[in-house]
Order: C-alpha cells, then sequence, then structure tokens
C-alpha cells in the first residue's frame, strides 16, 4: 500500500515467453566502452532486469553492472571510467539464476592467467548435474547462474591457451549459448554446435563488433559483415580475427520464436529481415484463417507486421485501434478505487471512434496463457467493437523452452490442455485462429525446416531434456497471480 491508500503492482506480464538476454563485443576502438553502452541500448528489448559493461584497457579489467534499464544504470561519468579499445556487455532477463545484483553479467573474475570476463545468452539443460559435480569437488560459486558453470570449468582447465580452455569447457556442457568473452588482450565470441541464438560479426572502422542482433550494429553505423556460424569460436587480439571449429558438428537449430517475437523487427536474422518474415506469416495466417471483419487490428507492438500481412492479404483496412503505453515500469500505483483489469489498461487502450460497430480482427504474435487476451477483448467490446475475431501469428504453444526463453511450465500454456474451441469461449472471442505449422514456415523459398527449433509448437526437443526437467526460471511465477482456466483441474 502507499501512503494514499493506493495498491503498488508489480507488472508480471505473464502472457508472454519472455526475453533471454543480449550481448555486445568490441575490439579496438577508442570508445569501446560507449559503443557497448550503445550497443545494450539497441539490444533493450532483450533483457530488461540488469545490464553491465566490462571494459579492458591492455592492463586490466574494469566493470560497472546495475539492475534496471540501461539508460538508468550508465551515465557520461560511469562510460569514461570504463577505459580501453575494448569492452563487453550485456542485458539480462534471467533464465537460470534469480533476479539480484550478484547474476549480473558480464561475470568477472581473476584466475591463474589473469582476468576473464563472460556475457552469455542462452541456457544449459545440465546445469544442475555440472553444478552438483562441480560442488562435490569444493568449487564454491558466487552466483545462482548457469553462465557460472563455464568460468570455473575454464578455470579447472589444464589446456594451455584460452580458446582450448573454452572448448574443453564447452565440451561439457549441453544447451544453448552465445558467449562473448574478455582478457586484457582479446575478445572471444563463441555460438553453441545447434545455433540456438543469434550471434553476429560487424566492424566499424576497422574495430571488430560482436553482438546478438544487427540493430545494434545500425545504432552505432557499423557494418554487418555475417553470422557466427554455429559451433563457431572467433578470437580476436592484436593479430586480427581467426575462427576455430573445434566443437562437435550438429545440425543447426535456430529458435523460429526469435521471428515470432523476440528479434527487433529491423534486425537482420539468419539471413532475413525479421520484419518481412513477420509480413509474410501474417499473409500466410490471411489465407488459412479468413475472416468477415471491417479492420484487422494489431496488439502492439508484436502484433503489428502480421497484421499488415494480414491486411494486405484479406484486402482489410489495418487501423492502430488498440494503443499502447511505451512508459510503463515494473511497478505501477493503483488509485485507492480499484479499476477492473488496471495492470492491462494501464498497458492498452482501445480509440473507441475506430472500433464503434465494426466486426474487428485482432492479430497477436502467439497465445502463451491467455491472461492479457481475456481482458483486452472485452475491452474491446466496451469500446464499441461489435465483434472480435481473434488470429493468432504462429502455430498453438504447447511446450516450453529450455534454450534461454524464460517461459510458463507445460500445464500453464494454455493450448496443451485445451482446444481452439475452448480457449476461444475462454477469452471470449467470436472466432479464434492459429498460423499452421506450414504458415509458420511460409518465409522459407526452398521449404527446409530442419534448420530451425520449434519445440515450443513441437514438443520436439534437439537436445535431451534431464528426466523431470522444468526451466529453471520458473521462480520468476512463484509470487505472481495466477489466472486460471475454469476446467485447469482436467489436466
Amino acid at each position: 500500500m502507499t501512503d494514499d491508500g493506493g495498491v503498488i503492482v508489480e507488472e508480471s506480464n505473464l502472457d508472454a515467453f519472455h526475453e533471454e538476454c543480449g550481448v555486445f563485443g568490441v575490439y579496438g576502438h577508442p570508445e569501446a566502452a560507449n559503443l557497448a553502452y550503445l550497443g545494450l541500448y539497441a539490444l533493450q528489448h532483450r533483457g530488461q532486469e540488469s545490464a553491465g559493461i566490462v571494459s579492458s584497457n591492455g592492463k586490466a579489467l574494469i566493470s560497472h553492472r546495475g539492475m534496471g534499464l540501461v539508460a538508468d544504470i550508465f551515465n557520461s561519468d560511469i562510460i569514461g571510467r570504463l577505459e580501453g579499445t575494448s569492452a563487453i556487455g550485456h542485458n539480462r532477463y534471467s533464465t537460470t539464476g534469480s533476479t539480484s545484483l550478484k547474476n549480473c553479467q558480464p561475470i568477472v573474475v581473476e584466475y591463474g592467467k589473469g582476468g576473464l570476463a563472460l556475457a552469455h545468452n542462452g541456457n544449459l539443460v545440465n546445469f544442475q548435474e555440472m553444478r552438483e559435480r562441480l560442488e562435490a569437488g569444493g568449487t564454491i560459486f558466487y552466483s545462482s547462474s548457469d553462465s557460472e558453470i563455464v568460468i570455473h570449468l575454464i578455470a579447472a582447465s589444464r589446456a594451455p591457451s584460452l580458446p582450448e580452455k573454452l572448448v574443453e569447457a564447452l565440451a561439457q556442457v549441453r544447451g544453448a549459448y552465445s558467449l562473448v568473452l574478455l582478457t586484457e588482450t582479446c575478445l572471444i565470441a563463441v555460438r553453441d554446435p545447434h545455433g540456438f541464438r543469434p550471434l553476429v560479426l560487424g566492424e566499424l572502422n576497422g574495430a571488430k563488433i560482436i553482438t546478438s542482433e544487427t540493430c545494434a550494429l545500425d545504432l552505432v553505423r557499423a557494418d554487418y559483415i555475417r553470422e557466427i556460424e554455429p559451433g563457431e569460436m572467433v578470437i580476436i587480439d592484436e593479430n586480427g580475427l581467426r575462427s576455430i571449429r573445434s566443437l562437435a558438428p550438429m545440425a543447426p537449430k535456430r529458435c523460429i520464436f526469435e521471428y515470432v517475437y523476440f528479434a527487433r523487427p529491423d534486425s537482420l536474422l539468419y539471413g532475413r529481415n525479421v520484419y518481412s518474415v513477420r509480413k509474410q506469416q501474417g499473409r500466410a495466417l490471411a489465407r488459412e484463417c479468413p475472416a468477415d471483419a471491417d479492420l484487422v487490428v494489431p496488439v502492439p507492438d508484436s502484433g503489428n507486421a502480421a497484421a499488415l500481412g494480414f491486411a494486405e492479404e484479406s484486402k482489410i483496412p489495418f487501423e492502430m485501434a488498440l494503443v499502447r503505453s511505451h512508459y510503463v515500469g515494473r511497478t505501477f500505483i493503483e488509485p485507492r478505487q480499484s479499476i477492473r483489469h488496471f495492470g492491462v489498461k494501464i498497458k492498452f487502450n482501445p480509440v473507441a471512434e475506430l472500433l464503434r460497430g465494426r466486426r474487428i480482427v485482432l492479430i497477436e504474435d502467439s497465445l502463451v496463457r491467455g491472461t492479457t487476451l481475456r481482458k483486452v477483448i472485452p475491452m474491446l467490446r466496451q469500446a464499441g467493437a461489435r465483434e472480435v475475431h481473434m488470429r493468432i501469428a504462429a502455430p498453438p504453444t504447447t511446450n516450453s523452452c529450455f534454450y534461454g526463453i524464460d517461459t510458463p511450465t507445460r500445464e500453464e500454456l494454455l493450448a496443451s490442455s485445451h482446444s481452439v474451441e475452448e480457449i476461444r469461449r475462454w477469452i471470449g472471442a467470436d472466432s479464434l485462429g492459429y498460423l499452421s505449422w506450414d504458415g509458420l514456415y511460409s518465409f522459407l523459398n526452398n521449404g527446409n525446416r530442419e534448420g530451425f527449433c520449434d519445440a515450443c509448437f513441437t514438443g520436439k526437443y534437439p537436445i535431451a531434456i534431464p528426466a523431470g526437467g522444468s526451466p529453471h526460471q520458473l521462480h520468476l511465477f512463484d509470487a505472481a497471480e495466477r489466472t486460471e482456466f475454469p476446467d485447469a483441474s482436467r489436466r
């Protein structure tokens, strides 16, 4: 409660798969820390829990980390203290490990060979097994992050060089990882053999840049060079850039949900523009699930591109008839006189003038637990919408992700145990349609879907999950208010 009787509400936003993390690295630029700051700014969508930058002046590593958004953590004085011509940065949304400063990245340690900093996007599925093994051997852990596993394995290796130590360490872990590591004299980037999470290489006036998405390259006006390939390690030092492939080759399994939701629409991902892919998926949705309606309306912002594709294919006018506030923080104060569905209303507001008497097609990128749509659809009706036809620009989400995305348990995923008709009735839509598996891949020219991981839709996990395993990140749901499906006991 506040002094005036208002209620402090924590924004949980459980009705979505959350971002994972963003990484950025630069070598050979006089303003390395400033570039890292700007890179993290561009990657803010990938994690809003904490951020950190570590720089090297050639003799020592200098770090600054904090909780919150990039703009709140760094200022010109802090950036000025992060001296040197190389740096790495990290935005975090925890997938393994609690929400606390000790789990902020990059992780910085001193070991036998000097200083070492590591930033990680992904999730190690054998984290618990590896931690128990290391602890049994006397290893003491500072954090609860799975990323610390890699640090300890590097320190325990007797290989002569850091790249060899890293190869030896990564041979013992299973899961998804896009890593950037920094020492006093070199920058290393490595991507897991399946390539679950994105990682790209860029260049700016001779300086090399590694980052999760190309939108970060655009902000600092760097040139995009190429993707870091699955299983590839890139080493950048005073001798230039060299690439090695010491990790066992595996079939590529790039995350398809990056296209559906996570990546920024202006990024180039897996060789394709994200915005264009989402529009094509929206076109496929219009062909597969047409609706007799007057307007196509997106749930902003993630539904925008798919809604445009749906509108163009169906010839139904597009309108931004649902407005999203982009300035909602993680907490807000609700008035003493409680407002129904306050959490959703503070984020979304319908434009009654556009909706009154109209039949609308509402487009969302995915449907996870359905709690947001269950509140948004009545809001649209109250604003005057005559009919609301719900269309989802992805197949039913039926399985959790174990490869670096914050997801609910399978039991909490509505489509895992309820029919389309049951879900339609529960969210209050006049009709409900999902994009098919074929429609999801409609952007492919060759039809080859083998290079993607779509386990959240199919349940086919490229890397086996430990028996009884569940997403480590579910501590985020422990204290959250849950809106259960009326007949959830049938599960």
